[in-house]
């Protein structure tokens, strides 16, 4: 295997994405390499479910942000829906280096966190951080300096002196063993908690 200092380092493609009043942001780990992107915003990959599970819960329809035609996420109604709802959206990693050629957390050094401060700064009106996956989470809670929430469940933090509930979500990954219908109903209770859905 490589030498882990010689592969290379990348940034973040994306500058993160907070809507005015946001509620709720959702920290993932990394996105995949562009070669598995369908569109160029979160959670790109065709396989990845995030956006199956955000058309369950809010609209209950797997499909709702998925067009058939183009093989492609619907990247303006997902904007939109994202905007009304006050769902801001980035990751953990800034940087990052792969260790192995795929999108795994399990093989990605994060070299350099986000700057959760200055995130949260733009965002004066969000109390609770999902963090999707085990390796966001894992890294959350070290940068807020709190425990690790179990998966499904929250947390109180206190951060810059903001409350804060930090929840791990199940991956929305497909490599991870859920099916999608359950992976929604946790997702729904997160978003019950904090009234976007009852």
């Amino acid at each position: 295997m490589e030498d882990d200092k010689n592969i290379a380092i990348e940034s973040h493609p994306w500058q993160p994405f907070v809507p005015p009043h946001t509620k709720v942001l959702f920290l993932g780990t990394f996105p995949p390499k562009p070669s598995r992107w369908s569109m160029d915003f979160y959670y790109p990959n065709r396989i990845n479910d995030f956006w199956r599970v955000m058309g369950i819960v809010f609209f209950d329809n797997p499909d709702r942000f998925w067009n058939a035609v183009s093989g492609s996420f619907r990247l303006d109604d997902i904007k939109n829906f994202l905007t009304e709802r006050g769902i801001a959206l980035c990751d953990t990693g800034a940087r990052v280096r792969r260790l192995r050629d795929n999108a795994s957390d399990k093989y990605l050094e994060i070299v350099e966190t986000v700057n959760l401060r200055a995130l949260l700064g733009m965002m004066p009106e969000c109390h609770t951080i999902a963090a999707t996956g085990e390796k966001a989470a894992t890294v959350l809670s070290e940068l807020v300096g709190s425990v690790p929430p179990p998966s499904g469940a929250s947390v109180e933090a206190v951060f810059e002196n903001r409350r804060l509930s930090l929840w791990r979500m199940p991956s929305t990954s497909r490599a991870y063993p859920l099916a999608v219908a359950k992976k929604a109903e946790v997702y729904a209770k997160l978003f019950r908690s904090i009234g976007l859905v009852r």
